[in-house]
């Protein structure tokens, strides 16, 4: 086995396991006389950190992200922090919780305006100033933007999600406790894992895939499949531990490897259309799958396709031939809607197709695509 010169970042701690959170609890109140805890659209969820931090003598402000965050989201959450004093942010709840939490802590202290930050729409600069100390703690299994050095932003007026990333917003503490994520929808369950399950296919299949992240996602991606059908049948809780590890090893993977052509297409879709970002991973995964397939050349990828069908049928039945058909099927069967559904209508699926070029998920795909390959995949997932 080739061993390339490979780095890997992370969260400066991680904690796994049930009892985890609320065990966290006496750590996250020394960071801080003042915090600031971001949700998600359900702010008593996380009453308990609230509650555990005050008895610790600690003011805690709730700043609430009813959604995915955009520009606005985050200028009144800075807002929010600055006038509570906050010195330390700790989110509780999904991807963008996260993600608000994580952008929040990084410009609360910034001395430039946040554009001046974002990829693409803005000037992409570093951050000037050390985030305020941030801890991240998931409810869904989805993101891992626990261990991810960027927060995604929406940008109404350019029609775009894009990234404010720097290596210092890693968070000091990532806290995975699947039992946060028992109380999820079936609905967020399954658009939250089917993301979780691409991006630990992506980076496995992808040009800067190294073997620490090899070892990450081998195991995770047939773990996650598995698990996932589980939780569609039945409430299972070896099946939520399997799944809270499994976007764990993903967000760990596409931080240090990179993504590919679902997550390419994602960013540019979610902007121009405001639909959620799992929902649009799980829609694009098995066409992405097929298209990449067909157009990659290299003998290793070729051999990692293989797999990742044998795994697909060994989870959902069918055979490895026709394993990204069942993969669709099985996908849309368990209630997940086709980007028609969604609201991607045929302009937005065109200009997202002409402006993935630009993401950078797109740098490390296993295969050389055009436009006109990405306009067909947009249509195989209406």
């Amino acid at each position: 086995m080739d061993f390339p010169n490979f780095s890997f970042a992370t969260a400066t701690e991680i904690r796994f396991g049930r009892g985890q959170a609320a065990a966290a609890l006496p750590e996250v109140a020394t960071l801080a006389e003042r915090l600031l805890l971001v949700t998600g659209s359900q702010p008593a969820r996380a009453g308990w950190a609230r509650d555990g931090l005050v008895a610790q003598g600690r003011q805690v402000t709730v700043f609430s992200a009813p959604g995915e965050p955009d520009i606005a989201m985050i200028a009144a959450g800075v807002v929010a922090a600055r006038q509570a004093g906050a010195q330390a942010v700790l989110a509780i709840g999904g991807g963008a919780a996260i993600d608000a939490g994580k952008a929040i802590a990084a410009l609360v202290p910034a001395h430039r305006p946040v554009l001046d930050h974002l990829e693409v729409v803005g000037k992409g600069l570093p951050l000037d100033v050390p985030p305020l100390p941030f801890v991240a703690m998931p409810g869904t299994a989805g993101t891992g933007a626990e261990v991810t050095r960027n927060a995604v932003i929406a940008v109404p007026e350019a029609r775009r999600k894009v990234s404010l990333r720097d290596r210092a917003m890693l968070p000091r503490l990532a806290v995975i406790d699947p039992g946060l994520t028992e109380s999820c929808p079936r609905a967020v369950t399954l658009a939250s894992g089917l993301d979780a399950i691409t991006q630990v296919i992506e980076p496995y299949l992808c040009t800067r895939a190294n073997p620490m992240t090899d070892a990450l996602c081998r195991s995770a991606i047939p773990a996650g499949l598995s698990a996932l059908a589980r939780l569609m049948e039945k409430e299972d809780p070896q099946a939520r531990d399997a799944m809270a590890w499994v976007s764990l090893c993903g967000g760990l993977a596409l931080a240090n490897a990179g993504l590919g052509v679902v997550h390419g297409l994602a960013g540019p879709l979610g902007g121009l259309s405001g639909a959620a970002h799992g929902a649009i991973c799980g829609a694009l995964l098995p066409h992405g799958l097929a298209l990449n397939n067909r157009r990659a050349s290299a003998h290793e990828a070729l051999a990692r396709f293989a797999e990742i069908r044998g795994w697909i049928a060994a989870a959902l039945g069918g055979t490895p031939r026709d394993a990204y058909e069942r993969l669709a099927d099985w996908a849309r069967a368990q209630g997940l809607p086709g980007l028609d559904a969604q609201g991607v209508d045929a302009g937005v699926r065109l200009q997202a197709a002409a402006d993935a070029g630009a993401s950078s998920s797109m740098r490390a795909n296993p295969a050389e695509l055009s436009v006109t390959d990405l306009e067909a995949l947009l249509d195989a997932a209406r």
